[in-house]
């Protein structure tokens, strides 16, 4: 395995899974403008993502080997929680393995069956979008916290005085039903 200096944001993958490498690093939570947004809070500036990928190529039977790239990152982020309304420290966890092909047709006809991310090899991934790509996948879609919340939702205070009750409209109906009947 020979090292070489790769480029997070034009990774060649074929050349990166042909050397079995294997990057680890973090990236400040401040540089993922698109996930910042679901965040409920803002977050300090010293929050990082720790990730890591691994390439490979894998035999497989009567053709050449296949391009795969294991991606991994965690952190815990402030969402807001669906019932109380108030910050609940999430932990995101990534655990993805991508397959790369050749053509968009191929990729097409492999995502259908496969289990596994199936992605096109293009000149250049960009690493730090696929990551924060996967962390926006990993947000839950109804934060909450576990059991119950710290603290509940105030009550409504009903401070409207009490309503006096609508007369039926059909008693109405039934004093003019009544009127005519006795004209007869």
């Amino acid at each position: 395995m020979k090292e070489r200096p790769y480029d997070f944001l034009a990774l060649n993958v074929r050349g990166f899974c042909t050397d079995s490498a294997l990057l680890t690093s973090t990236w400040p939570l401040s540089g993922m403008p698109r996930l910042l947004e679901s965040l409920f809070d803002t977050v300090d500036g010293a929050v990082a993502v720790d990730w890591s990928a691994q390439g490979s190529l894998l035999p497989a039977a009567g053709g050449e080997a296949e391009v795969w790239l294991h991606l991994k990152a965690e952190l815990s982020v402030p969402l807001q929680c669906q019932r109380c309304l108030q910050a609940v420290q999430q932990h995101l966890q990534v655990d993805r393995r991508f397959r790369f092909v050749r053509t968009e047709s191929e990729a097409e006809r492999l995502d259908e069956t496969a289990e596994e991310d199936v992605m096109v090899l293009g000149q250049g991934l960009n690493l730090h979008d696929l990551l924060e790509d996967e962390l926006i996948l990993a947000l839950p879609l109804v934060p909450r916290h576990e059991g119950t919340c710290p603290t509940p939702l105030p009550m409504p205070v009903d401070d409207l005085p009490e309503a006096e009750p609508a007369p039926n409209p059909f008693a109405a109906l039934a004093a003019l039903r009544a009127g005519k009947g006795g004209a007869k």
